[in-house]
């Protein structure tokens, strides 16, 4: 039993319910997944799920664990082990092709994907793009991906590799642009393509700057999402701490011009400019009203399965990149012990009666405080 509902879940008692396996595609059921967990109790299966197909990556950016202090030994998800797991979540409605890597380093994922979508499972993940060739713009196109979304972070090559550790920004920029083309040539609205850029004091002037750039190149929506910080935090090198946040009240002001601006080109341009979780920008980083233990209103453990390559359960995809200690925040192994067993087992459900308590675990006590939730 928990010993607190999540407060921005309470909602009257009402009877149980298993979901369906079907959703429309076109629009992420995100929102939905959350509605499902609104009875404070973790649903009987997962209805979301993160599946890191790869566990490597070809970026070496600054504000990612994997480039300073990687936790796992190298692997590729394989299509068997794919399926395999997948046929343990009857419930499952939408899933990330990703974790901590660059999913597009798995030459099955396109396989996969046409998998879930035989299922009528929302599918989307973020790239770096950089292998986002013409022939796996196809492959992608016709899988069924739903959704495609592009980690970009700057909109300048200089900006580009001080983030994200490669000289790679005028390969990303012709890659999305060719598959904005190759989708018009196909005649396909699919998948939905966005740039994402991870917020903090190094990029966020060039912000303004991204939006212009997708409207160059014919990308709809541009995203301005979180950056958690903590893991290695006297590395030199990284980019992922405190001083370089922006979910911070004296960066405030600052902020909120930089996202002003880009509001003002994203309203010029007739782009979308959003944040993440379904937060505007200036909801996410600037209105936020001061919450107390707002790690209560994570729903995450409650609906969602994070699966990484090696098979290792997280409660979320937020987790490994805090300061928490790599055991603390494994639950299981769901290759090793199934799903079921893992989602109901003793460590799961320890994990969510700390977290809806005054005292959560090391990973979730920052979420709504230092980063957004």
């Amino acid at each position: 039993m928990l010993s607190e509902v999540p407060r921005e879940l309470r909602t009257p008692a009402s009877r149980s319910r298993r979901v369906t396996t079907t959703v429309a595609t076109g629009g992420s059921s995100r929102h939905e997944m959350v509605r499902l967990a609104a009875e404070g109790q973790p649903l009987p299966s997962p209805v979301e799920a993160y599946f890191e197909v790869a566990n490597r990556c070809n970026s070496k950016c600054a504000t990612c664990p994997l480039t300073f202090s990687p936790q796992e030994n190298a692997k590729q998800l394989s299509l068997e082990e794919f399926k395999m797991l997948v046929d343990q979540l009857p419930d499952l409605r939408r899933a990330v092709m990703q974790g901590i890597g660059e999913p597009l380093l798995n030459r099955e994922l396109a396989q996969m994907i046409r998998h879930l979508k035989q299922r009528g499972v929302y599918v989307v993940f973020n790239t770096n793009a950089a292998l986002l060739t013409r022939r796996r713009q196809v492959e992608l196109i016709e899988s069924g991906l739903d959704e495609l979304r592009v980690s970009i972070d700057g909109s300048t090559p200089e900006t580009y590799l001080k983030v994200r550790g490669i000289p790679a920004f005028e390969r990303v920029v012709a890659n999305v642009a060719e598959m904005v083309r190759t989708q018009r040539e196909l005649g396909s609205s699919t998948p939905r393509l966005s740039l994402w850029v991870t917020g903090m004091r190094q990029n966020l002037p060039e912000l303004p700057g991204v939006i212009d750039l997708a409207a160059r190149i014919g990308v709809e929506e541009v995203y301005l999402q979180r950056m958690v910080f903590g893991f290695m935090a006297r590395v030199e090198k990284t980019l992922a701490r405190a001083d370089e946040s922006i979910y911070d009240r004296g960066y405030r002001a600052q902020a909120e011009a930089f996202i002003d601006e880009a509001e003002r080109r994203a309203n010029a341009h007739g782009v979308r400019f959003r944040g993440a979780d379904a937060l505007s920008p200036r909801e996410s980083i600037v209105d936020r009203p001061p919450m107390d233990e707002p790690w209560r209103a994570c729903s995450r453990p409650l609906r969602l399965a994070y699966v990484t390559a090696q098979g290792t359960a997280l409660p979320c995809c937020i987790a490994p990149f805090t300061d928490a200690p790599y055991e603390s925040i494994t639950l299981g192994n769901y290759l090793r012990d199934s799903v079921q067993a893992v989602w109901t087992g003793e460590a799961y459900r320890a994990f969510r009666e700390r977290l809806y308590s005054s005292d959560p675990p090391a990973a979730c006590r920052n979420c709504g405080l230092a980063w957004s939730l």
